[in-house]
C-alpha cells in the first residue's frame, strides 16, 4: 500500500509556472508507475499525464504536451508534475495516482491508489 501526498498548488496567472509535487510514503514507489489526473468543477476527471516506474514511458494528454513535463525521483519517493504557459482552462484539483503496474495507462479506474489533491487556479 502507498499514501500520497500532493504539494505545489496555487493561483497563478496565465502564461506562469508551477511545479506539483506527489510525496509517497513506503519503500515500495518505485515498483509503482504514477499517473497525474485533474478535476475542474462539474466536469469528469481527466488524465493528465503519466510515468512508467523507472521513468522511461511517459505520455501526456494532447491538452497539456508541450507544457506540462512528468518526472519522478525514486530516491525521494516523489513524482512531479511541471507546469508551464499555463491557461485559465487548466484550473482544476490535481490529483496523484499510483497503479502497481509498469504500464502507462490514462484510465483512473486504473489506478489503485490517490492523492487528496491539490488545487491549481490560473487567473486570466
Amino acid at each position: 500500500q502507498v499514501q500520497l501526498v500532493e504539494s505545489g498548488g496555487g493561483l497563478v496567472q496565465a502564461g506562469g509556472s508551477l511545479r506539483l509535487s506527489c510525496a509517497a510514503s513506503g519503500r515500495t514507489f518505485s515498483t509503482y508507475a504514477m499517473g497525474w489526473f485533474r478535476q475542474a468543477p462539474g466536469k469528469e476527471r481527466e488524465f493528465v499525464a503519466a510515468i512508467s516506474r523507472s521513468g522511461g514511458y511517459i505520455y501526456y494528454a494532447d491538452s497539456v504536451k508541450g507544457r506540462f513535463t512528468i518526472s519522478r525521483d525514486n530516491a525521494k519517493n516523489t513524482v512531479y508534475l511541471q507546469m508551464n504557459t499555463l491557461k485559465p482552462e487548466d484550473t482544476a484539483a490535481y490529483y496523484c495516482a499510483a497503479d502497481p503496474s509498469n504500464f502507462v495507462k490514462t484510465d483512473y479506474d486504473a489506478y489503485d491508489y490517490w492523492g487528496q489533491g491539490t488545487q491549481v487556479t490560473v487567473s486570466s
